[in-house]
């Protein structure tokens, strides 16, 4: 039997292995690998119940992009001093990380995104390849920016997961190149004076309009193939956008800081 006509036997009979990893550390309190192929899908949220909130920055929010400008709030990673590009009321992802120039600690979240022109019909471009970035609470913990519509990757590195740790609840994406939003309460994590943990941190998601993650907690700072442990850190930090070389846009991005 020739090798393509096999492949293509083991796809339709769904025995080939999902993107992942199996040989990366277990994630602390589960059977999985940190990346585990092998982990379940969650399933998908209805769609008829799926819609982008669009809501405006209420009284007192911190608007961090309000489609026309990016250099008031954000400034790039590393030594790149390349900004995102501002087209069309977007931010589209470009050449490098970028992050704000204020510091948080708790705050609630408003952040809408979509994936890049073209992607969703590039067969090039699948699993973690297809639109990714990611928010990152204190330069430090991560939800997970994907377009899975069509495509799966590791179940804890799909769109709203923990990274590395915690798959969403529901796959709540909407069809490729919509606005998906995310409304998030995130609560940061405490140290006592001596550097250990008092509290971790802990985040709730909804995804257009879908809870996709339930004050659920990060077990440490977010990592490729790794669950590196906490490390003490100050009481509030900027938030980070990552560049993954995917141009992934925002739009309609603020913040609300929590006493």
């Amino acid at each position: 039997m020739r090798l393509a006509h096999l492949l293509s036997l083991l796809a339709a009979t769904s025995l080939l292995v999902a993107e992942g990893y199996t040989d990366t550390p277990l994630i602390p309190g589960t059977t999985w690998h940190v990346h585990d192929s092998a982990r379940p899908q969650p399933p998908r949220a209805e769609l008829a119940k799926l819609k982008c909130n669009e809501a405006a920055a209420p009284a007192g929010a911190i608007v961090l992009f309000d489609g026309k400008d990016v250099a008031t709030e954000w400034e790039p990673d590393g030594k790149n001093t390349a900004l995102w590009l501002v087209k069309d009321g977007t931010m589209i992802a470009r050449s490098n990380g970028i992050h704000t120039k204020r510091s948080f600690g708790d705050i609630t979240l408003h952040a809408e995104w979509r994936s890049a022109e073209g992607y969703d019909t590039n067969p090039k471009k699948k699993g973690q390849g297809n639109s990714n970035s990611g928010v990152f609470f204190m330069q430090t913990y991560e939800l997970q920016v994907l377009d899975c519509w069509k495509t799966d990757t590791y179940a804890d590195g799909m769109t709203a997961a923990i990274y590395g740790q915690k798959p969403p609840l529901f796959n709540a994406c909407l069809p490729s190149r919509s606005w998906n939003s995310y409304d998030v309460e995130w609560a940061a994590p405490r140290f006592k004076a001596d550097g250990t943990v008092a509290s971790t941190a802990h985040i709730t998601v909804v995804m257009n309009g879908v809870k996709v993650q339930d004050n659920s907690e990060y077990i440490g700072p977010s990592s490729h193939k790794k669950n590196p442990p906490y490390v003490k850190h100050a009481d509030k930090l900027p938030i980070a956008l990552q560049w993954h070389g995917d141009a992934v846009e925002y739009r309609n991005f603020w913040v609300v800081e929590k006493k």
